[in-house]
């Protein structure tokens, strides 16, 4: 059976880490066998689950498995022949030691190798649903790319490398004195290319894989998160649900009643942004969330009381859930759970984006509206939508700075917009 698999992602800070702790816990709760994965490098899940955790699966509780994945050890396992030619490469040259250890390791790997580990546990079958607390999402975006160059990889050099190598060998050591790359520094990276495509059909199967993004109703956090929306839809991954944490209650006193009311505001920004997948919204507790009673607290928030366990199959189609709804004022206070856990809470990519040289297209669902309604509106890398009293801001791409859109068409609740690069 294919596990159901949740990813949780957001600036730092903002609680991923509870949140997808407070899933893995209600997942477990509602009777199936679930494993929690950190990848993020400043690992804080031991923390939350107040449990001792390490690169295995650990038993937490009941129908619950954590692990804390090692980054180094995964480099180890995933790089060690490329590490060893380009460090002796490096020290050649004058480097010492740990420098040249620290140079092999491109940018943004460390975050990808314990991701990795989710193929494998995927591939294990012991799990009904699987939940992993990521970087934060930068590094977690600069992962996206890696996949399609590995797939360049694996089709434009592997099939000639060892006849280029075994050709240019006795000039290269000639002439430039420099240690060449081994088998093993092949092996290495046609291994690692091999595993990012099966990493990359993982995340992409729809009916299984979904990604939530985690925020706090801040502007420059929820800024942040509009653009790792667009580009997960851009690569095409599926957001199933937006998790707002840290909302103050109506009650809040009138000491935050200013917060409260800008958060208020953010909130609208929220649910016209990420529209139509559903918004979650968590209370500020009065506590800190810390330990499974306050985390099973978290849980209720978002997804409403436990079920009888065994009542619903992993990762189901679930009806649609109780998301916040009505003004900002109104809706600070209000209850938001979702329902199952497991569920696909959205199971379509809103938006899309394509570009042929010169042109692009973005793909916008908006059902429901008029023709005449609809209107555009560009302020830097932020596109304004408006389809009557509604109102909806997408963050463009920083590849399409340079774009001004020149039409527009709207056919059976489809809107798409064509681009230009300005002269």
């Amino acid at each position: 059976m294919t596990p159901r698999t949740i990813l949780y992602t957001g600036k730092g800070g903002v609680g991923k880490t509870s949140v997808a702790a407070a899933t893995a816990l209600r997942c477990a709760a509602d009777g199936r066998r679930t494993l929690i994965l950190s990848t993020d490098p400043a690992h804080s899940l031991a923390d939350s689950l107040q449990s001792e955790l390490g690169a295995e699966p650990t038993r937490v509780a009941a129908n619950l498995d954590a692990a804390e994945i090692d980054a180094h050890h995964e480099l180890g396992r995933h790089w060690a022949g490329v590490q060893d030619w380009f460090g002796e490469l490096l020290m050649q040259r004058g480097l010492d030691r740990v420098s040249a250890e620290e140079l092999t390791v491109p940018p943004g790997m460390d975050e990808l190798f314990p991701l990795l580990r989710l193929k494998e546990h995927h591939a294990a079958g012991e799990w009904e649903v699987i939940v992993v607390d990521c970087a934060p999402t930068g590094e977690t975006l600069r992962l996206l790319s890696f996949p399609e160059a590995a797939r360049w990889w694996l089709e434009k050099v592997v099939p000639f490398e060892r006849a280029i190598l075994a050709a240019a060998a006795p000039l290269a050591r000639s002439v430039l004195d420099i240690p060449l790359p081994t088998g093993a520094v092949f092996d290495d990276i046609q291994r690692l290319s091999a595993n990012l495509i099966e990493m990359d059909r993982i995340l992409r199967d729809t009916k299984k894989a979904t990604i939530r993004l985690v925020m706090a109703p801040d502007r420059m956090v929820i800024g942040e998160a509009m653009r790792t929306f667009t580009y997960l839809n851009l690569y095409g991954y599926l957001t199933d649900a937006v998790v707002v944490n840290k909302v103050f209650p109506q009650d809040v006193g009138d000491y935050f009643e200013q917060w409260r009311g800008l958060q208020s505001e953010q909130l609208e920004l929220v649910h016209s942004a990420f529209a139509p997948v559903p918004v979650l919204e968590v209370p500020y507790f009065e506590q800190e969330v810390v330990g499974v009673e306050m985390l099973n607290r978290l849980g209720e928030e978002l997804f409403g009381k436990p079920r009888a366990a065994g009542s619903r199959a992993a990762g189901s189609r679930s009806a649609k859930p109780r998301t916040a709804t009505g003004s900002g004022a109104s809706r600070a206070g209000q209850r938001t759970g979702a329902g199952d856990p497991a569920a696909i809470l959205h199971d379509t990519i809103t938006q899309a984006i394509s570009s042929d040289g010169d042109n692009a297209t973005l793909r916008l669902t908006i059902p429901f509206a008029k023709k005449e309604e609809i209107g555009l509106k560009q302020v830097g890398l932020e596109l304004v939508v408006t389809a009557g009293t509604q109102r909806r801001t997408i963050m463009l791409p920083p590849t399409l700075a340079a774009y001004k859109p020149v039409s527009a068409t709207y056919v059976d609740g489809i809107l798409e917009v064509a681009f230009s690069r300005g002269e």
